[in-house]
């Protein structure tokens, strides 16, 4: 029975600490980030293009991990952009053409961060047979297409052309030499004749591309310095195409062509929830895991070519892999486990030294209980010290054996028990003083 009084005595003198680790918990929860949305909505691009091809895959592979990626279909790279940065954070994530940000301002640039580059977009260059274009400077006062204005196309061009000269190409395109025409019309119009020459931005399966590699009138141009216009533009990668790797039968290109190639990037905005980085590109890689013509398996997701800053968990995914709790456990258990251990750690600090303030509170309320006795001693020893006492006599005896009597009654561990009967000590002590005094004054 005593070791239950003395617990329940420990638990109430240390009853204090509940509310406040409770008050700890709420605070700490209240600046955790909220657990992973389990919808995410991606802007992707037109419904027969690459982008939006790609997303249907992650779709489907995302759903088997539980999460449910919602499909917003666009014009290209620009729309999505402007998606991305317009505030709403209605899309959280998106594609973009590597290039492309130079079309937004760079206040809509900051919000943006990257999670991979995911297949290269080549550029290619088709001319009119034999028209003997070998380098950029070969296509001034040439009629060309090069995208059209906001397109994926002409950011790419203008920012190639921008290394050859501050005002590259715009002589051109004022005396409409250039034509900023979209994929379809370049095609139609360089078949026709009507172009020298045209750029387009699009991935090797695309039919346009297959039907002007199928034209016997044109020819991918072999565009000359492309290692050093890629050194000067991080956004791009240089591509070699083998001999016939488009069209064996045909052996296109008949020589070994070297192409500049943006490629297709994720993009995030700051409505992204930062946990679900990692799932969405291990759900890429298993998408891209067998590669295509031009890329090799296993190339992508890869950190570059990379205009914008990767997002710190990409950048880990990238480094390191897959968080090691997703390695062993589902993702939604791992990411309960990673925020709650991320809750865990200031917890413990703070408590550790509360805890261990528990022991010491205990000790001083018991002590306490007989200590305060000491102040009656003391301000007797007063009294006897400065005369004052011989007045007050018998008062402070009758007062000393009234105290004795109280601790009589007080209760304490066992632990402090020899502090109490040191008090009951003193108390005899100052009583047998008093009555010495008083038998003095009485003879």
């Amino acid at each position: 029975m005593r070791v239950v009084k003395q617990v329940a005595l420990f638990v109430r003198t240390n009853l204090w600490i509940v509310p406040l680790a409770l008050l700890l918990a709420w605070g700490l929860f209240h600046f955790l980030d909220p657990a992973p949305p389990r919808t995410l909505v991606m802007t992707t691009g037109g419904e027969s293009g690459g982008y939006h091809g790609f997303a249907l895959a992650l779709k489907e592979r995302l759903d088997e991990d539980g999460l449910t990626l919602e499909l917003r279909t666009s014009s290209g790279s620009v729309e999505n952009l402007q998606r991305l940065t317009d505030g709403s954070g209605e899309v959280q994530l998106g594609l973009i053409q590597s290039g492309t940000t130079d079309l937004i301002e760079a206040h809509q640039r900051s919000q943006l961060e990257g999670l991979a580059a995911i297949y290269h977009e080549p550029l290619w260059l088709f001319q009119r047979r034999d028209a003997g274009i070998s380098r950029l400077v070969d296509l001034h006062e040439r009629r060309v297409s090069v995208g059209s204005m906001g397109s994926g196309t002409w950011a790419v061009v203008r920012s190639v052309f921008s290394q050859l000269g501050e005002h590259a190409g715009e002589e051109d395109v004022a005396a409409g030499n250039w034509q900023r025409l979209s994929a379809r019309a370049s095609a139609e119009a360089l078949q026709a004749g009507e172009l020298d020459a045209a750029f387009f931005v699009l991935p090797v399966d695309n039919a346009t591309v297959r039907q002007l590699l199928a034209d016997p009138e044109l020819e991918l141009v072999d565009l000359a310095q492309t290692e050093a216009l890629a050194a000067r533009l991080p956004f791009l990668d240089t591509l070699t195409i083998p001999e016939g790797l488009l069209d064996l039968t045909r052996n296109i290109p008949a020589q070994r062509t070297a192409l500049l190639s943006p490629v297709a990037t994720l993009v995030i905005n700051e409505a992204f929830h930062p946990a679900l980085a990692s799932l969405v590109l291990q759900a890429t890689a298993d998408v891209l895991r067998h590669g295509s013509l031009l890329d090799p398996p296993g190339a992508f997701p890869a950190a570059k070519p990379m205009e914008l800053e990767l997002s710190g968990e990409a950048a880990y995914y990238h480094e390191h892999g897959v968080p090691v709790l997703q390695r062993y456990l589902p993702f939604w258990i791992a990411s309960i486990a990673d925020r709650y251990v991320v809750l865990l750690i200031p917890f413990i600090v703070i408590m550790l030294p509360l805890l261990k303030s528990m022991g010491p509170l205990y000790t001083w309320r018991m002590r306490a209980r007989v200590y305060r006795w000491y102040a009656d001693l003391r301000r007797v020893d007063k009294l006897i010290h400065n005369g004052g006492i011989l007045q007050v006599l018998e008062r402070e005896i009758d007062k000393l054996i009234k105290l004795e009597d109280e601790l009589t009654r007080v209760d304490v561990p066992l632990s402090y028990a020899h502090e109490l009967y040191s008090l009951h000590l003193h108390v005899g002590y100052m009583i047998s003083r008093l009555r010495q005094m008083q038998s003095e004054r009485a003879a």
